[in-house]
């Protein structure tokens, strides 16, 4: 097999382009070992297979969370609505419990399911597998749900460094 050639562009010019690609939001969370909440945002989240049901997303290897995520035999990814942007800055951004204040029921393994969330998958840590800066998860799911008015709820979307809500063309 032919080896990949070196990039002929730098890294600016790569996320440039990766930016155009809109992208849902989602909150992954689970519990650590000593019941600590951990939540951080990703808009990696992506499915995989419908038979067995897989979904996949993506941390930087540096992420504090890292540990935890690599370790736990279960998270949650919780696909946020457009109205939850606040939910999406907080677990980005904040330092110490980003749990604080945030509405939340823990699902049968456990793991905390956000209220108000789009739709959200209860995933066992299936596989990892480190590339480059991040490791990308593949979660096989046990449960997931939906909002009960989804119809009428416009997703949280991520695109050219900007977010956004989505209408029907």
């Amino acid at each position: 097999m032919k080896q990949a050639s070196p990039p002929n562009f730098d890294q600016s010019a790569f996320k440039q382009a990766l930016s155009q690609f809109a992208t849902g939001v989602t909150v992954i969370t689970t519990r650590a070992a000593s019941g600590q909440l951990i939540g951080i945002t990703a808009s990696s989240f992506n499915s995989v297979s419908l038979n067995p049901p897989l979904v996949l997303w993506s941390l930087a290897t540096r992420s504090a969370s890292m540990p935890v995520f690599r370790t736990n035999s279960h998270y949650v990814v919780n696909v946020l609505a457009s109205s939850q942007l606040d939910l999406c800055k907080r677990f980005a951004t904040v330092k110490g419990d980003r749990f604080e204040g945030v509405s939340h029921a823990a699902g049968d393994t456990g793991m905390p399911v956000l209220d108000g969330a789009l739709a959200w998958f209860e995933c066992h840590n299936r596989s990892r597998y480190e590339e480059g800066d991040h490791v990308i998860f593949v979660g096989e799911v046990e449960r997931c749900g939906v909002h009960e008015n989804a119809a009428e709820i416009a997703p949280l979307v991520f695109q050219n460094g900007k977010f956004h809500g989505l209408k029907p063309l």
